[in-house]
């Protein structure tokens, strides 16, 4: 009769899936996707909460980058907690009977009975009781997964697809297949390389459009958030994955709007503003004030370049890389070895700028690049302060951005910039130094700049006397 009444009750279930390993609970994940919202990376939201980096990836790329479940859920208690199994595991182990245990935990005894038959550990023939399995079943069992509107209309489907992957044609009706893509590895669209041609719609316009194509037609109907999860949500089963390449962005994983908001220059501090620059720096009237920036080439290559606002004198950063770099073959996270990391650049802009004299030297404004980062180091070292320009405003270093066109010349875009010496470079910045300008009435910068040298010189000869 038991077997019978055991075998009737609606609480027992097919045979799950493995579990595989112990699934973290709920809390665990949920602060995971929060640290997520506010901006942190996997890798660096998985450390926060205690869980591998990899582990931390998984859940980020099956969810599609976001967060599975309602972060602002509050359990009500209605449902038996992992706490309250936990209880239930311990004191069936010492062969408690179910009403005890129910007073102990303070539930019905019908509740502990069901527990204990619906989530049991049944592998390999066991009717053992284990918190962990039991809460596992439980979170399968409370899964309702709703069939994608794209998945149960293929109408719907139909139309969508074909304005996200659909041939491009000319206006007689002629396909144009475009180039032939590289084969799609769940990642983001290929860098400088061709991507498929497509008809490409938003799925915004796909949204809209399915109102004006069908205005009497409710079921033709989806929101554009509907398309977009139906994209990157792994196990949706409505859209191919590759698809995403359809999309402008080509991104293959959404990322959170907080991302985009995270601090990206945390070494430009408040008093580092331009804002806090000398105001004798505006006019160019005063020497001293330097602008810099650094002039890229190929294969992580670059040059430090360095121009005084009022007389154009430039100097030149010679940056090899260091000793071990390898092209795409730099461990990750490993040391800065391009030859402008921070402590590197700092080292070698403290080395060409700590020759110039005090009244020379009166500050430098510098483009956001994280390879100043290190510039409170620089500061102590030469007593030269540092300023960092605003976001997406070269024109307040316009003197330095005008230098750097000249100099591509001799360092064209697309080269390899580590090749050349430093005394080939310096020749280079003796070139750009000895020729007339017509802002200095035709005169050369080195020129400018020794008549304000041959000025301080006879200062401080006068105040000796």
């Amino acid at each position: 009769m038991a077997r019978r009444q055991q075998e009737a009750d609606r609480a027992i279930r097919p045979k799950l899936r493995s579990p595989g390993h112990p699934k973290f609970q709920r809390p665990v994940e949920a602060a995971f996707w929060a640290e997520i919202a506010k901006g942190f990376l996997p890798i660096e939201a998985a450390a926060m909460v205690g869980v591998a980096q990899a582990v931390g990836q998984r859940w980020f790329r099956h969810a599609g980058g976001m967060a599975p479940f309602d972060l602002t859920f509050k359990p009500t208690g209605r449902y038996l907690s992992f706490a309250e199994r936990e209880e239930i595991a311990v004191l069936k182990a010492q062969d408690k009977g179910v009403r005890e245990i129910a007073r102990a935990i303070g539930r019905d005894p019908a509740t502990v009975s069901r527990e204990l038959r619906r989530n049991a550990a049944t592998r390999a023939g066991s009717t053992g009781y284990r918190a962990s399995v039991a809460q596992w079943k439980a979170d399968m069992a409370a899964k309702r997964p709703k069939p994608a509107k794209l998945v149960a209309d293929p109408r719907l489907h139909a139309y969508v697809q074909e304005r996200l992957s659909g041939q491009i044609r000319t206006p007689d009706g002629k396909v144009v297949r475009g180039p032939e893509p590289p084969r799609f590895t769940g990642i983001n669209k290929p860098h400088r390389k061709h991507r498929g041609w497509s008809a490409a719609w938003s799925p915004e316009q796909i949204s809209n459009r399915l109102k004006v194509d069908f205005p009497d037609d409710e079921s033709m109907r989806i929101s554009h958030e509907a398309i977009y999860q139906s994209l990157y949500i792994e196990g949706r089963g409505a859209l191919k994955r590759e698809l995403v390449w359809c999309l402008r962005t080509g991104r293959a994983l959404r990322a959170p709007r907080e991302r985009s908001r995270r601090k990206t220059w945390a070494h430009v501090t408040p008093e580092t503003l331009i804002s806090e620059r000398p105001a004798e720096a505006e006019d160019r009237a005063v020497p001293g004030h330097w602008e810099g920036d650094l002039l890229i080439g190929l294969e992580r290559s670059a040059i430090g370049t360095v121009v005084d606002r009022t007389t154009k004198f430039t100097l030149l950063v010679h940056l090899p890389r260091e000793e071990g770099y390898r092209h795409k073959e730099t461990p990750r996270n490993g040391p800065a070895l391009a030859g402008y990391g921070a402590i590197t650049m700092k080292n070698a802009l403290a080395n060409t700028m700590s020759v110039l004299p005090a009244e020379l030297a009166r500050s430098l404004t510098w483009d956001r690049g994280k390879e100043m980062s290190a510039h409170a180091k620089f500061s102590v070292e030469t007593g030269i302060p540092v300023f960092f320009a605003d976001p997406q405003s070269p024109w307040q270093r316009g003197t330095n951005e005008n230098t750097n066109g000249l100099l591509r010349q001799y360092f064209p875009k697309g080269t390899d910039l580590s090749c050349w010496s430093a005394e080939e470079i310096e020749a280079v910045a003796h070139a750009l130094n000895t020729r007339p300008r017509k802002t200095l009435n035709w005169k050369t910068p080195a020129e400018a700049f020794n008549e304000h040298l041959l000025l301080l010189q006879q200062a401080g000869v006068a105040s000796t006397g």
